[in-house]
This record gives C-alpha cells, sequence and structure tokens, in this order.
C-alpha cells in the first residue's frame, strides 16, 4: 500500500499533517515519529502485544522506537474539562507515584513514575491538576458530539492543531503509557500515540461509552471499564476493574439516619442550573414539610450568590459552596444525596455506600447519565427523577417519602456500597505498569 493511501484512511491526521507541513516546525520527525517507515523507511521494529488495526495494513512496516530505556515509568494523562474526567485521573497518578521504590517494581520494572497531565486549560484542571503536583500541558481542542452545525464547523478546523500539539507533546515526553478519560482532549493525543506504537489505555466509567472512546475503541491496547455494561464496547480489550477514586470515599462511615436529617444536593463539579432552580423553588416546601434539615448545596461557581441568596429567610440551615473541596466529608454527614449521575458522581455514591435521588443530565452524550442511574436504581440503591419530570413537589415529594423510611436509607445505603469495586484504582495502576513494561 503506497503512501497516500494510507494517509487517506487518517482524514483527521492528513489534515493535521497538512497544517504540520504549513508551519514547518520539525514536520518531517513529526511525520517519522508518527508513521515511523510507513512513510520513512527508518527505525526498529516494535512490539506491544496486541496491535490496533492498522498494524495488518502495514505487515512489513518497521516502527520508530517511541520510548527509550529508562528506570522510570513515564505516564501522560489526557483528562480535562470536568471533575468526572479529572479526579478519577489524580487518584491514579497518585496511586502510581505512591508506588516509587529503591528496587525495581515487579511488574513495570522501573523505580519511579513520571507522570504528566494533558487538558485544555479551560477547565477545572488548571486549577486542580498542578494542586495536586503534577505537571500540565495545555493543547487546543473542541468537541464534536452535541454542537450544532456552524460550531462543528468551527471545533472541525481547531482539529488540525490538537493533532499537531499532541504529536509535539509526544515527541517531547516520550512517554511509556498514554491514558485516556475520554473527552474531547483525549481523542488527538491517543490516537497519534497509537498510531506511534505507545501503548494506550482508556478509562471507561461510564455504563455507555461517549463518543471519543467508542471512536478510540478499535486503536487503543486496553480499556478498564467501571461498569460490566461497558466491556461490550471494546471486546477482549476491557478489563472490568470499576472506577479510580480516592480513599477517602471507602473510608465514609456507615449513617444512623435519625432526625434532624442533612441533605447533600450537587450538580457535579460546574454545577446544574435544572438542579438549582428545582431545589430553589421547592425551599418553601422544603421547610414546610422538612422542618429542621439541613441541605448542604454545591452550586458551580457561576450560580453561587444566586442560589445562597434564596437560602436567606427561608428558616432552613444551609451551607452554601461554589465547589467542595471535601466530598468524602460531605458524604460522610449525608443521609440522602441529590444529584446528577455522571459517572464519576455515581462511582462517589457506590463507594461511600450513599442513598441517592438521582437526576441524569439529559443532554449527556447517548444518554450515558440515565444509564448510569438505572444501574444503581435496579439494584435498589437510588431513586431517579428524569429532569423533564423534575418540579418541585416531585422533587419534595421524592426527598420527604425517603426521609421518612430511616429503613429504607440503610437497605439504599447497603446495596450501593455493594456495587462498589475498592481496589479500581489499584488495579488500573497494575494495568499501566503492564502496558509500561511492554514498552
Amino acid at each position: 500500500m503506497t503512501a497516500p493511501v494510507i494517509v487517506s484512511r487518517f482524514a483527521p491526521l492528513r489534515i493535521a499533517l497538512s497544517e504540520a507541513k504549513r508551519l514547518s516546525v520539525n514536520s518531517a520527525e513529526h511525520l517519522q515519529y508518527l508513521f515511523g517507515a510507513q512513510l520513512s523507511g527508518f527505525g526498529a521494529r516494535e512490539s506491544y502485544g496486541p496491535d490496533p488495526p492498522h498494524r495488518d495494513r502495514f505487515p512489513d512496516s518497521q516502527v520508530l522506537s517511541a520510548v527509550p530505556q529508562t528506570s522510570s515509568l513515564r505516564v501522560l494523562i489526557a483528562a480535562g474539562g470536568t471533575g468526572g474526567h479529572i479526579f478519577p485521573a489524580l487518584a491514579v497518578a497518585q496511586e502510581l507515584r505512591n508506588r516509587q521504590t529503591a528496587q525495581p517494581n515487579p511488574i513495570s520494572g522501573c523505580r519511579r513514575s513520571e507522570i504528566e497531565f494533558v487538558g485544555t486549560g479551560r477547565g477545572l484542571e488548571s486549577r486542580v491538576i498542578p494542586a495536586a503536583g503534577f505537571p500540565l500541558h495545555v493543547i487546543t481542542a473542541a468537541g464534536l458530539k452535541g454542537v450544532g452545525a456552524s460550531k462543528k464547523i468551527r471545533n472541525l478546523l481547531v482539529l488540525p492543531g490538537s493533532f499537531w500539539e499532541a504529536g509535539k507533546l509526544l515527541l517531547r515526553f516520550r512517554p511509556s503509557v498514554v491514558v485516556g478519560l475520554g473527552g474531547y482532549v483525549a481523542g488527538p493525543l491517543v490516537l497519534e500515540a497509537s498510531l506511534a506504537r505507545i501503548p494506550t489505555l482508556l478509562i471507561e466509567p461510564n455504563a455507555t461509552p461517549g463518543f471519543t472512546n467508542r471512536a478510540l475503541a478499535p486503536w487503543i491496547r486496553l480499556a478498564a471499564v467501571g461498569f460490566k455494561e461497558a466491556a461490550r464496547f471494546y471486546g477482549s480489550k476491557a478489563r472490568l476493574t470499576g472506577h479510580p477514586l480516592r480513599p477517602a470515599f471507602f473510608r465514609v462511615s456507615p449513617k444512623i439516619h435519625q432526625a434532624p436529617f442533612t441533605l447533600l444536593v450537587s450538580g457535579g463539579s460546574q454545577g446544574s442550573l435544572a438542579i438549582n432552580n428545582a431545589v430553589i423553588a421547592a425551599l418553601p416546601l422544603l421547610a414546610q414539610r422538612a422542618a429542621g434539615s439541613r441541605i448542604i448545596h454545591q452550586t458551580g461557581e457561576q450560580e453561587f450568590g444566586r442560589v445562597r441568596a434564596a437560602y436567606r429567610n427561608t428558616g432552613l440551615e444551609a451551607e452554601v459552596h461554589a465547589f467542595l473541596d471535601d466530598v468524602p466529608a460531605a458524604f460522610e454527614r449525608a443521609d440522602l444525596v441529590v444529584c446528577r449521575s455522571g459517572a464519576s458522581t455515581v462511582a462517589e455514591i457506590m463507594a461511600a455506600g450513599k442513598a441517592s435521588l438521582l437526576i441524569p443530565f439529559p443532554a449527556a452524550a447517548d444518554n450515558h447519565q440515565l444509564a448510569n442511574a438505572r444501574i444503581l436504581e435496579n439494584a435498589g440503591a437510588a431513586r431517579i427523577v428524569e429532569q423533564r419530570n423534575l418540579t418541585p413537589e416531585v422533587l419534595v415529594n421524592e426527598v420527604c417519602r425517603l426521609l421518612a423510611r430511616p429503613d429504607k436509607l440503610v437497605q439504599m445505603d447497603r446495596q450501593a456500597r455493594s456495587l462498589a469495586r475498592p481496589d479500581a484504582t489499584s488495579e488500573i495502576a497494575d494495568l499501566i505498569e503492564r502496558l509500561g513494561s511492554s514498552s
């Protein structure tokens, strides 16, 4: 197969490489790094176990060695935008960092891990990742799913720069393993790593994978899935690990449910306008029917002032936060959690063993939040109110019905905890180390 045909198989990369030539910044080295001898004829053959689907198209190809011999396991993690991507990635990164030893690791053969992150710089990652002590690289990226036609065209024009920046970063850092957690920042990085024969791992937290992870499925080496329902999308590459979380969630103690009850309300790290509006409208009813109850409310940065003002003069004891820095501590106090059902939120609820009233985000890609919520509902760990049915009356009725049954809350707590997998973070770190040892 000739080079022009090869490149035509990967339209986004073809655009990116054309842009690379236009920019004239190490474009020859970038081309050689991406495709090895498929385009350049240089390098030594590498094998990382089962190969991505493009391997059989180039049976006689030679590939550049992407990873230098080193005593460090070099891990590059693409995670950005929301806490649902960032916090699981940080849990894995911290587990790898904690494994540094004087002697070579029995799995990876390395004494220590060098871990760096990739994000867009627009999201929560710009604050949280550096604060955790990890370098953060920023690349330009934009989504293609769930946007209008004009914005999709604009975002497509961003792709060449995304692939070019991802390729430069791979060439500079030369990772042993690349890890993606979905979202548009992961697409260019994981795909280019796969083409460069760098072992790749996807962490799939949702019951139904999103657009990026489904698109990357044929190219990756392994997928660590949080729910067994997601395994079918990855076939033999899937490993059921559960969700990576900070250990603090698993240390939340079972609560004795008695008045005065504490309600934890959260729309996730960015907040939820629909949940905030429903709770604000429900405050007079809650003051009547759940008098004496306490509310901890995470609003998101933009909604903080408005929501805090709404609680004044309601007679309800409330703590209003733009962002909760210590979610496990809030879970420790809560009798019931009212929240979205993103993968990380659901995983935290399971780990902490908390009864929940879940309000899935209806615009989530492929309605994956509803799929996540159904798993807890079917296990008897949660109740679901779809946003289209979310009125102040429905919200208050559901909350009061659950708070009136402490025995039911105890049962839901136990069912939620039974779904958790406490070793998930360690198992994912093991997968990364094994992939690194093969490089």
